[in-house]
């Protein structure tokens, strides 16, 4: 099932940011024009009257909210989910057209000379950055002070295991030849995916099999089980600017 959106003009002083996982080096594929598309959850709760706040609410009740929306998705079918999923399109975080500006921390950008000259132009001077929650957290980033942007040229929303090969490819994995550690010169073609842990060891993710390598990283960044789960995602597909 594939439902496309429609461009939509964005002003520059309303663009947003979007996040790649740095764990697994998806903002460097994204900067190396390696990684085009990138894949959202949706969130049921958008298809259903939206809340404002919580406030107030016990847990339960939130959980018992957010559970009663999911199942009203999954068990639709017919004209009553195709009506789910144009709304929800329609309402995307990110539209065809949109301008959005790479988050990255304040502090991996020191020596980016684009970003300095931006911290000049909005009087935000790097020492001063030195004590915002985006020196160390690009969640807390300011949009326009990133040096890097993309343009959104594409949106769909289709389920989470109907990615296809060449998507595979495009969410940043490469198709290669690939020793196997066996002593010999045996290899094999795989889609693989190179990262660096937290000691700066060189791993990586790998399969004969596309989906089987995408649901080995998908796992790692939104929890194991989300493969299996197999939600509704937004595929944004974009190209650096």
């Amino acid at each position: 099932m594939c439902h496309k959106s429609v461009t939509h003009p964005q002003k520059e002083e309303n663009m947003k940011k979007i996040m790649f996982n740095d764990r697994y080096g998806l903002t460097e594929a994204v900067l190396e024009r390696r990684k085009t598309q990138t894949r959202r959850i949706l969130n049921p709760t958008m298809l259903f009257e939206r809340l404002n706040t919580y406030e107030g609410w016990e847990k339960e009740d939130i959980a018992d909210w957010k559970k009663c929306c999911k199942d009203r998705l999954y068990k639709a079918n017919g004209e009553e989910l195709k009506g789910m999923l144009n709304y929800a399109l329609s309402h995307s975080i990110y539209k065809v057209g949109d301008k959005v500006a790479i988050a990255q921390r304040y502090i991996d950008l020191a020596g980016n000379d684009e970003f300095l000259r931006l911290c000049a132009i909005h009087g935000m001077p790097l020492e001063y950055l030195k004590f915002e929650k985006g020196y160390n957290n690009k969640m807390y980033v300011k949009a326009d002070l990133m040096p890097h942007h993309i343009r959104i040229t594409n949106v769909r929303i289709e389920k989470l295991q109907d990615i296809s090969e060449k998507d595979v490819i495009r969410e940043g994995f490469d198709w290669c030849c690939c020793n196997l550690n066996m002593g010999n010169a045996a290899s094999q073609w795989e889609y693989h995916l190179e990262y660096f842990d937290n000691l700066g060891r060189s791993r990586d993710i790998g399969s004969v099999h596309a989906k089987e390598a995408y649901s080995f990283l998908i796992d790692h960044i939104s929890g194991i089980g989300t493969w299996e789960n197999n939600p509704f995602v937004f595929v944004y597909d974009f190209e650096l600017l």
